[in-house]
């Protein structure tokens, strides 16, 4: 790679220094100089000037410069042709006798100058051979441990590379299975899918039909439970109107019986047989209790503020007795839809169905404590009360508003038709806080709540019975 190098610089060496000698002789002549460059050499050349052809050159361009006619032009471009051609061929000389001279004086020099060179670069290249070697020892040695750590990784690398394509191949096989699995689960969701879309509209089907049967069913109870309310209130109607000519008989039997006995009797006879109970007056039913009259019946009360009396039915039996019936209703023959002057002062027979009176029931409850007993009773027999604790009737003035607390009782609560501390009302006098009537709903002949009942002792009130 440096030999040539080298020679191109004892080329360049050997032609500057035959260019020196060359110049020199060249400048003695006093000649007209030319350089030639030729890749890193470059050669310079004397060339004498020639006399004949300057002059013959200027006499043609004198001549050149007055115009003639065309074969004077013509003959002058040969004239012309003719010293090129001259001056051509004489440069051509000089080179070849410069070639020569070249040639012939710095041979020897550059051969000289080659040995030298020669000699030098050849200690070099020993000396860059030497170290040349020393650095291709080092680089083997260095490729050699390159190489065994390649060969190292290469091996590691393999055994990972073989790990790995048995795990991929387990993976492979894993996913394969997944894979089938899943097929055949999907397979099963598809029949799935199918039966519950096919029970879908089956059960779709069935309600459908169900639901057809259901409405049947409603519209043949709807009207069973019409005919079973027209054939309850013709049974009660009829039960009622047997009850009440029983009764009604049994009275008729009793005043024919007494009114017979009273004509046989004389007048002294008769004032005795007007029982005592009638004859004195009471605050209430457990005054008389306490005074000795046990029996159930008819007292008379005595009004404190007023000092009017008036009769009511007293029970004397029911839980120890001295009960003070506020109402009574046996059998629906009197007609509770009343007025709210009719249900202030009292209306009905104390031997039969009747109300006390609420002016009379707040006067009394305003005194001392008193207890209210609810008792009721139907056709077949069986009985249920409830007690409250305390209760009290206000006045007039705050519409005859009712206070129970203390609820007890086989009953439990009666009514929620209304809110805790609602006035009384009536059907021309609405004070409860319900949408509804309360009147309408508690009272009224058979319309009410209760009057459908076959009840024997009641007492019944169109105020709530709901206690918090």
């Amino acid at each position: 790679m440096k030999v040539p190098l080298c020679f191109l610089l004892s080329c360049n060496l050997v032609l500057i220094a035959g260019y020196n000698s060359f110049r020199r002789s060249l400048e003695t002549l006093g000649k007209k100089q030319y350089q030639v460059q030729h890749g890193l050499c470059s050669y310079t050349f004397l060339l004498p000037e020639m006399d004949n052809c300057r002059s013959s050159s200027t006499s043609s361009y004198v001549s050149n410069a007055v115009q003639r006619d065309a074969p004077l032009e013509y003959d002058d471009s040969i004239q012309r042709l003719q010293l090129l051609e001259n001056m051509l061929e004489n440069n051509t000389q000089w080179l070849m006798k410069i070639e020569n001279y070249i040639q012939d004086n710095m041979k020897k020099e550059m051969v000289e100058i080659q040995q030298n060179v020669v000699q030098n670069q050849t200690a070099v290249m020993i000396e860059l051979g030497t170290n040349l070697l020393n650095q291709t020892a080092e680089q083997t040695r260095k490729l050699t441990d390159v190489e065994a750590h390649v060969l190292n990784q290469t091996t590691r690398l393999e055994l990972q590379l073989l790990a790995h394509s048995i795990s991929t191949n387990k993976l492979e096989m894993q996913i394969s299975d997944q894979t089938n699995e899943i097929g055949k689960l999907q397979e099963k969701n598809s029949l799935l899918e199918k039966k519950v879309l096919e029970m879908e509209s089956k059960h779709v089907s069935q309600l459908q039909s169900m639901k057809e049967e259901k409405d049947k069913l409603q519209s043949l109870v709807t009207r069973q439970n019409s005919v079973i309310e027209e054939l309850e209130k013709q049974l009660v109607n009829a039960t009622a109107n047997n009850s009440f000519l029983q009764k009604q008989q049994h009275d008729l039997r009793e005043t024919v019986q007494n009114l017979f006995a009273m004509i046989s009797m004389p007048q002294s006879s008769k004032n005795a047989l007007v029982p005592a109970k009638e004859q004195i007056s009471f605050k209430d039913c457990s005054e008389a209790f306490k005074m000795g009259f046990t029996a159930s019946g008819i007292y008379t009360l005595l009004i404190s503020n007023t000092g009017e009396e008036k009769k009511t039915y007293c029970d004397m039996e029911t839980a120890g007795g001295g009960w003070t019936i506020i109402q009574r209703r046996l059998d629906g023959n009197v007609d509770f839809d009343r007025t709210w002057a009719e249900y202030k002062t009292g209306f009905g027979n104390p031997s039969g169905e009747y109300w006390l009176g609420n002016e009379l029931v707040a006067q009394l409850t305003n005194q001392k404590q008193y207890v209210l007993r609810i008792q009721l009773k139907d056709w077949e027999g069986n009985e249920a009360y409830s007690l409250y604790e305390h209760f009290s009737l206000a006045g007039e003035e705050l519409k005859y508003r009712i206070n129970l607390k203390g609820l007890t009782g086989t009953a439990g609560k009666i009514s929620s038709i209304s809110q805790p501390g609602n006035g009384f009302s009536t059907k021309d006098v609405d004070n409860d806080k319900c949408i509804c009537k309360c009147s309408q709903m508690l009272t009224g002949g058979k319309s009410g709540v209760f009057s459908s009942l076959p009840i024997l002792t009641l007492f019944y009130f169109c105020w709530h019975f709901v206690y918090p």
